[in-house]
Order: structure tokens, then sequence, then C-alpha cells
């Protein structure tokens, strides 16, 4: 046989092979606060002989809006960030595969909001009032003991809240003020926010500008008080140059009510093109591996019981004793009413 043809007809073999062992891709659309050790993702690529290819989709809402708008042909096979406040929404589209992974055995029941297992829990965390140390201190005042302290006049242009409108944690702030006044009272949400305005509450856009430009432990502005997380403070010390000071310059006031509860989530879209690998990177996330690098990196707790919590979350980002909490279902009935109303009340 003619050298050529040997040669053409062994590359046409090879072909094949050449093609099958290129890795797959996986894609997984997450919200632009997803973060892990590039390690961690690099052994499940390894594993699996995968390419895990990341898209941000802005915000949680903002995301959960793309994968819905693009449902017919999915522009991810998993998508991570859903949370709590979109929850129902999320399922309401059915734009989610069921799987019931066998490492939801380590992630505690009150987690799994979701009974069909369409979306799991990967992790959860706090939105709730940062202050100032160093502010409280030299001036001698005492913290708010109560939401209901926050619209009083020893705390008057004390506050800085994102605009529930366009801001996660204003939305969990602002439903932490209504569960807190339908559960217990006196007085109504309504009133606490009129309040709060008379005692000039100030609202920005987002997250950003009120804790770097408007909160004053960052040295730039002038206000003490400011809706974040419970983790900033550890943040703050885990972040600050050696030598280390004794205590971060912020500080959690976690007031009864007064914080709120996220859970963010995992889901296998419908008609993803890899759901093999979809399902394994579920069982990923939830793994030990993953659940033990969220902290540091996302600066949430792990969903898992099995995972280890850094010594600094359990000094400095505490679980509150008291979380306000809603139903799901409520939130989604809800939280575009409620967020019209506030900001009649509010920015009007």
């Amino acid at each position: 046989m003619h050298k050529k043809m040997v040669l053409f007809i062994v590359c046409a073999m090879m072909a094949p092979l050449a093609l099958s062992a290129a890795p797959k891709v996986l894609r997984v659309l997450t919200h632009s606060s997803f973060a892990a050790t590039p390690s961690v993702i690099a052994a499940f690529e390894k594993a699996n002989d995968v390419t895990v290819q990341f898209s941000s989709g802005g915000d949680a809402g903002e995301t959960l809006n793309k994968a819905i708008l693009s449902k017919d042909s999915p522009l991810a096979d998993v998508l991570y960030g859903v949370d709590n406040t979109f929850l129902s929404r999320a399922l309401g589209a059915d734009i989610f595969t069921a799987y019931d992974s066998p490492a939801l055995a380590s992630i505690p029941k009150e987690l799994q909001a979701d009974p069909s297992h369409r979306l799991l829990p990967v992790d959860f965390g706090y939105v709730a009032l940062n202050y100032d140390r160093k502010f409280f201190t030299q001036k001698a005042l005492t913290l708010p003991k109560t939401l209901e302290d926050l619209a009083r006049a020893p705390y008057r242009s004390m506050l800085i809240m994102e605009n529930p409108a366009t801001s996660s944690p204003g939305l969990a702030f602002l439903m932490a003020t209504i569960a807190r006044f339908a559960n217990k009272g006196p007085g109504t949400w309504q009133s606490f926010w009129n309040d709060l305005k008379k005692n000039d509450v100030l609202v920005v856009n987002g997250w950003e500008e009120a804790y770097y430009n408007e909160f004053s432990a960052e040295g730039k502005g002038k206000r003490p008080i400011v809706v974040s997380y419970a983790t900033s403070p550890a943040y703050e010390q885990y972040n600050a140059p050696d030598p280390k000071p004794a205590e971060p310059p912020t500080g959690n006031m976690l007031l009864e009510d007064g914080s709120f509860r996220q859970i963010e989530f995992v889901g296998i879209l419908k008609g993803a093109r890899e759901p093999d690998l979809a399902r394994k990177f579920v069982d990923f996330m939830l793994s030990p591996t993953f659940q033990a690098d969220i902290p540091l990196q996302m600066w949430v707790y792990p969903s898992s019981s099995a995972a280890p919590v850094p010594d600094l979350f359990r000094q400095l980002a505490p679980v509150p004793a008291a979380p306000a909490v809603i139903d799901p279902a409520v939130i989604e009935a809800q939280r575009d009413a409620w967020i019209k109303e506030w900001t009649q009340i509010v920015l009007r």
C-alpha cells in the first residue's frame, strides 16, 4: 500500500480519538459575588476530565432573570446564586431539574427550603447592622438595643442602607423590619420607616457605595451604622495588614429581628448539555472540599454541618440568635408591593 495512503488511514483512525480526548465543558452561571479557590475548582476538573466555564450574571435577581429569559436555550448547565428571596420565583419559572443529591444528608433540613430538590442549599449568611467601634467609643454613645432605637434622636443621621429595589442586602433589611412588626409590633413596618425617614436615614443604591463611601469606619463617610453582613467584621480583621489590630474597626449590632438569613442555592437547568457532569458538580459544591472553601472565599457559612468553620467566624461573625424569617412564598407574593410601598414612604 502506498505510504501516503497508510498515513491517511492512520490519521483518519486517530482523529475521533483526538476529538474524544478533549475535555468536556461544563457551563456554570453564577451571581457576581461567587468566588472559589482556583485549585479547588481545578481538582474537580481533573477528576472529571472537564473544563468548568464560569459566567457572571450580575446580582442574584439579575442572574435568575437571565436564566428565565433564556430557558428555551439555556445559558448554562448549572446555576448558582438564587437565594431565598427569589426561591419561589425560581421554582415557579420551572427552569430547574430535580436532583436528590446524596450530599443532602449532611445539610440541615431547615436550609432545605425546596422539598422538590430542584434547588439545593450551598451556603447561608446574615444581613445585619455593622457599626463603627471607634465612633461609639469616642462619643461614649450606647449602641441601639432595638430596631426602634434607630429612629430615635440619639441616632439621627447615623444609618446608611441600600435601596431594596437595587440591592440584595437592602431588600433583606427591609424584610427583616417587615417580619419584626408583623410578628410582634407594636406599630407597623410602614410607621417604622416613616420614623426612620424623619431621623434622616441615608439610602444609596448598593452595598459598595454604602460601605466604602458613606460608612465612617472606612474613613470616607460620616455615618457609623450601615446595613451590611454579620461576617463583615471577620473580613476586616482577616484582611487587615500585619501586625493585625486586637479587634476589627467594625462590630455587629445583632438586634432582635434586625438581621435576615439569606440562603443561596444551586440547581441544574433544564436542557443542560452536560446533565451528568452537572449532577457531579452539584455534589461537588455540597462536598467537604468545596464547603470548607466557602467561608474565606465568599464570607458566608457553608450549608453542610460537616464542614469546618474558621475560628475567625466563631469569634467575629456569630450566628444571630433571633434572625427574622419570612416564608419564601410570601416574599414572592409581596416583594414587589413591599418595595413599591417602601419607595413611596422613604424616597418620595
